[in-house]
């Protein structure tokens, strides 16, 4: 049964990588939209548990870490999307087992068997592929290490999930304090970025603007690039069109397919093996990899796709190896 949990998961989880990646190029305010996923998150767990009425018993709270460590894990993600390729992002995303792995032998003395292991290692060399295939720019390496920030804290938000199913804490009032705790650090995050943002506003009142438009018409020659000021006003256009209230409401939205998936990651950590778990939650990447091949068209190298591949081929080994 929990395998049929932990794929319902990576289905919800897929369609909210979609909707990440999509959201991540538009101009947007990121803090805002992750506040509004995560207040929506608190709001449903909160009216779920209304009406089954799960105990609040201390273990509860292990679920402000996992706020925490899902609040770096999304905010590292989404970063990821908006200045890398979707695919190299997306890869990261399906390597939180590996992390998982790991730690839950250090932790709990959970082990892999000779096919676990075997996979493991090619997950591995389809991640040097990556690293090391000739499509890998500056721009593409910046993406990579917001990757590995997700790879990271998604791999800890797992392990803290584990660890409040065996003490016992019930799953809907864990979902509500990592909800609000996630909703406390994105809301304040957001906060912070309008202090800073009406700090700047200030400054550049004070100085001249007449000065910097003649500044910026001596620099750009006159040449009355029409196409330039097209896409420029379309970028305003898209700035006037998300506003604030249609941020949040929209990262409520998406908060959907979230706690979603949450609520069906907890009854799979309570009944399969940690590192099993996590390794089909993470297969959500195929569905985030066939929406960049098929709707992006993004065109991947030859290592690039060998090294996908790779990592693929191992999750689907440690998939089968639970069967």
């Amino acid at each position: 049964m929990w395998f049929v949990f932990a794929a319902a998961s990576a289905l919800c989880f897929g369609l909210r990588g979609i909707l990440y990646q999509w959201t991540s190029r538009r101009p947007i305010n990121r803090n805002l939209l992750l506040f509004g996923v995560y207040l929506s998150g608190t709001l449903i767990a909160l009216a779920v548990n209304a009406a089954y009425r799960q105990p609040w018993t201390g273990a509860v709270w292990i679920g402000a870490l996992m706020g925490l460590f899902s609040f770096i894990a999304n905010a590292s993600m989404y970063k990821g999307y908006s200045v890398g390729k979707t695919s190299l992002i997306a890869m990261f995303t399906a390597l939180p087992p590996v992390v998982v792995v790991l730690l839950a032998f250090g932790l709990w003395g959970e082990k892999l068997n000779g096919w676990q292991t075997a996979a493991f290692l090619v997950i591995l060399a389809g991640l040097m592929l990556i690293r090391y295939s000739n499509d890998l720019s500056l721009k593409n390496l910046q993406g990579a290490g917001w990757g590995v920030l997700t790879m990271l804290f998604f791999g800890l938000t797992d392990l803290t999930s584990k660890a409040a199913t065996l003490s016992g804490a019930a799953n809907l009032p864990t979902l509500i304090v990592m909800y609000g705790a996630g909703t406390a650090l994105f809301g304040a995050s957001w906060g912070m970025g309008q202090v800073r943002e009406r700090r700047t506003r200030a400054l550049l009142t004070a100085s001249s603007r007449e000065t910097a438009a003649a500044a910026e018409t001596r620099r750009q020659g006159g040449s009355g690039d029409g196409n330039g000021a097209s896409q420029r006003g379309g970028i305003e256009i898209e700035r006037v069109f998300w506003t604030p209230k249609r941020t949040l409401l929209w990262g409520m939205a998406v908060g959907i397919s979230n706690v979603c998936g949450m609520m069906l990651v907890l009854p799979a950590f309570k009944l399969g093996m940690t590192g099993l778990v996590s390794v089909v939650i993470a297969s959500n990447v195929v569905i985030v990899l066939l929406y960049a091949r098929l709707v992006l068209k993004e065109k991947f190298s030859r290592l690039e796709t060998g090294g996908l591949l790779l990592a693929l081929l191992g999750i689907v080994v440690i998939r089968l190896a639970a069967l």
